[in-house]
């Protein structure tokens, strides 16, 4: 089995600060880390590996500093480790991205067949969960979105349990198939020492606009259809009331759906003679 990871270098938003002038994100002195939802996408392909056998591929888009999340990610016990990394990739949006991410993919595809593309839901200094979808699109491989559980995997199949805004859905796809996770896939591992040492010696495959042929419309700037106009922080809130209705809780309930229905919440005032919820 071959499986290959899609992933990302992304600041870490508990640090993340916005220029008030600019509406920028602050990006200098905040550390760099591997996308948490990437990294169960990688977790999951490692137990895949123990558990089927095979080889992990990762695959990541980004400035030559990006280089460092793909060698920690190889202290995990991957095989391969290609970064995307050209000024041409500046700017790109999801679907720019997902283009470049995929044109890769077809050449890791045509000398040594993927089974299972894995990537994370989204990426935490976005929050689109657009690449993965649009790079399944563009190969042409199934995808299932949502991932929690990989319930059975053989040569042909891939059967999952992903979440839905109703509950839980299992369901079946055809390999070659492309799969976007949840962390509650799994738990993370730690790195082995052995795979640390190889890691820390790993260079890895280093990829630009000329390793392949690339439509440079459908890159950068000029391949993304969408762009940021202003970032902002959300203004703060103040605390909400409490209500203590210990002492009494039938004068306190009816305090809160009369404050719910003065709020337009409710359509009808359920406390009016004939009052119907809505």
């Amino acid at each position: 089995m071959h499986f290959v990871v899609c992933l990302k270098q992304v600041p870490d938003t508990s640090e993340v600060r916005i220029d008030p002038i600019t509406n920028t994100l602050m990006r200098e002195g905040v550390p760099s880390i591997i996308n948490p939802y990437d990294a169960h996408a990688l977790e999951e392909a490692m137990r895949l590996k123990e558990k089927v056998g095979g080889k992990v591929t990762i695959v990541s888009m980004g400035p030559p500093q990006a280089k460092e999340a793909l060698k920690k990610a190889m202290s995990y016990g991957a095989d391969r480790a290609i970064l995307l990394s050209d000024r041409a990739f500046g700017g790109s949006d999801s679907l720019a991205t997902a283009y470049i991410l995929s044109s890769a993919l077809k050449k890791i595809h045509e000398t040594e067949p993927i089974d299972l593309v894995f990537a994370g839901k989204e990426a935490i200094d976005g929050d689109t969960a657009q690449t993965g979808p649009g790079i399944a699109q563009r190969l042409g491989f199934a995808q299932l979105t949502y991932v929690i559980k990989v319930k059975e995997l053989t040569d042909k199949n891939v059967t999952v349990v992903r979440k839905t805004e109703s509950g839980r859905q299992v369901v079946q796809a055809q390999l070659p198939a492309l799969l976007t996770v949840e962390k509650e896939l799994n738990d993370l591992r730690y790195a082995t020492l052995p795979n640390m040492m190889k890691a820390a010696g790993y260079e890895p495959e280093m990829w630009n606009v000329k390793s392949l042929p690339f439509d440079l419309t459908q890159m950068g700037l000029k391949g993304s259809p969408t762009s940021v106009s202003r970032i902002f922080a959300p203004p703060g809130r103040d605390g909400g009331e409490i209500m203590d209705g210990t002492k009494d809780p039938t004068g306190t309930a009816a305090s809160v759906v009369t404050k719910i229905f003065q709020q337009n919440i409710l359509m009808v005032n359920p406390l009016a003679k004939g009052g119907n919820l809505q």
